[in-house]
């Protein structure tokens, strides 16, 4: 079987001034590391620029949490591939359930977007997941692969390489209720299976999938034992530096 670095991200999403988040990554990078995972951050677009600056010496990775799809235009208030890169992102997320059900991003706009980050060398981290009534309904898997098959339309394998998978069922996000570790396991087992069918069991075993939905210090070592999570896209808790830290040295 493969040997998959671990992953541990933070989505910092719509929090923390500039002054703050030089304080929350000041913290982090004196956190340790004794998984050698990959650390990566997501501050808004306001502290790329410090975040970066400040992480350039560490063993954190700095990501934007959205990228427009076109590289400049008349698109108020948004961000293009170009502009997180100059400041310094060399990740980005996209399809986080906050897009699609907040700003309403479509799978044929995700494309886009992942095409937009590709173009630019931005590595993606690619995020789905499915509300509460498509859980209980035993839709899970038909509204993830549907989510991979049209986000991802129209790449090869080639194109893929290396791009991140995260698994944030919608109705743990925020919400104080976890994906148990068995059904993070049976979700991300079902992922690796698609990507299996979809490409190759090579690509399926090389792609590193996330679990993302109230990860908490208290939670992560039973997530992280499964042997399909080979990671964590972490919400509140990568606010608190103890918090985080201790989810990235999790055992």
């Amino acid at each position: 079987m493969t040997q998959r670095t671990p992953i541990i991200a933070g989505n910092w999403k719509m929090h923390n001034t500039i002054t703050e988040a030089a304080a929350l990554v000041t913290a982090l990078t004196k956190a340790g590391n004794k998984n050698h995972a990959e650390i990566i951050v997501a501050p808004s677009y306001t502290s790329l620029h410090i975040v970066t600056r400040l992480t350039k010496d560490s063993e954190i990775q700095v990501a934007a949490q959205d990228v427009h799809w076109e590289d400049k235009g008349a698109f108020t208030s948004a961000v293009s591939p170009i502009q997180a890169k100059d400041a310094g992102a060399t990740l980005t997320l996209i399809g986080h359930s906050e897009r699609r059900s907040v700003f309403g991003d479509t799978d044929e706009i995700l494309n886009k977007k992942v095409a937009a980050a590709m173009r630019h060398g931005l590595k993606v981290i690619f995020c789905v997941g499915e509300t509460l009534q498509e859980r209980e309904a035993g839709k899970t898997m038909q509204v993830i692969e549907g989510q991979l098959k049209n986000g991802l339309a129209n790449f090869t394998e080639e194109q893929l390489n290396g791009i991140i998978i995260a698994y944030e069922p919608v109705w743990a996000i925020g919400t104080g209720k976890t994906a148990t570790p068995e059904q993070a396991q049976e979700v991300h087992a079902a992922i690796r299976a698609y990507l299996a069918k979809t490409y190759s069991d090579k690509f399926a075993q090389a792609t590193r999938i996330l679990y993302g939905g109230s990860v908490k210090d208290t939670n992560v070592d039973e997530i992280m034992a499964k042997p399909d999570v080979d990671g964590a896209l972490v919400g509140g808790q990568s606010l608190i530096a103890e918090k985080f830290a201790r989810i990235i040295n999790f055992n």
